[in-house]
């Protein structure tokens, strides 16, 4: 018997004693913490993801004034929305492949890897000089999505949906690591809760709770889980205190002009500010360690 078809085998056995449903995901599979590679940078297991752009991504200059200052900052990854998931069908949709063509070149220019959504089956293919996919909220469940980007090896970074348990958030990844890519990073985004004073509820309980399910890197997400810029350092700082891997924050060099969710994007140097706050942070609880 071939040394394939032996380990095929071997891992099939493995996967039968595993008693957690997300089999791939848990630590019985990979006690390990995984380690993810994306484009220059990796995420996990001490390695730190500060990512930083605009929710969408609204022209060149524009993204390279903020790509530059996502850059000055020290972060080491650059967001922005092309294709965008909006509530209402007549909201600003994003610039589509234009803009993932300005995000590929900018990342280039400034030596950042880049991450940006795909929303559909039919849009993977257009991917190829973008870093990561992200799947958003919206799309966590979207499994034809999920098993066609399971069949590429980019890294993914999985949002929670709004309703989604940490299970829920678990299984999704398991279809990406069932179908062959190894590289997700999970992201918690804020779930709905019956509080309005934030956009979402950034359940902080997650990251540990994760740590002790799974050995896939977390990042976290504060600008849509509160949804004003003034409350997102401190569930930034409180993310990383809990072990976050990463953050990934909007930012905007004039968020009351912004096309879409200006409301959340911290200013450009309030970006660099928080940059400075969490790396310090981020060393002095290593050092603990």
């Amino acid at each position: 018997m071939n040394t394939q078809v032996m380990t095929a085998e071997t891992e099939e056995t493995i996967l039968a004693n595993i008693k957690e449903p997300y089999k791939r995901a848990s630590l019985s599979y990979k006690s390990a913490p995984s380690v993810v590679q994306v484009g220059n940078i990796q995420i996990g297991d001490g390695h730190f993801a500060m990512i930083g752009g605009p929710c969408s991504i609204e022209g060149l200059d524009k993204l390279d004034e903020v790509a530059a200052a996502v850059k000055d900052s020290g972060a080491n990854m650059l967001r922005g929305g092309a294709f965008k998931p909006r509530t209402s069908p007549y909201s600003f949709q994003g610039l589509g492949q234009e803009g993932l063509d300005m995000l590929e070149a900018v990342g280039k220019k400034y030596d950042l890897p880049v991450v940006t959504e795909v929303m559909a089956v039919d849009q993977v293919h257009l991917f190829d000089g973008i870093d990561m996919y992200q799947v958003g909220a919206r799309n966590m469940q979207n499994f034809d999505l999920l098993k066609a980007i399971g069949q590429t090896s980019k890294p993914v970074l999985l949002k929670r949906g709004m309703a989604a348990s940490i299970e829920d958030l678990l299984m999704s990844a398991e279809y990406i690591l069932a179908h062959g890519n190894p590289n997700v990073i999970l992201c918690e985004r804020g779930i709905r809760t019956y509080e309005t004073s934030t956009r979402n509820t950034l359940d902080l309980s997650a990251i540990p709770v994760l740590r002790s399910k799974t050995h896939l890197p977390i990042v976290v997400d504060p600008s849509h889980a509160v949804g004003k810029r003034e409350w997102v350092e401190s569930m930034a700082m409180a993310a990383v205190a809990a072990g976050a891997d990463g953050l990934i924050i909007e930012i905007h060099q004039n968020p009351d002009e912004a096309w879409s969710d200006g409301r959340q994007s911290l200013y450009l140097d309030e970006y660099k500010a928080l940059t400075e706050k969490v790396q310090a942070l981020h060393t002095f609880l290593a050092d603990l360690n």
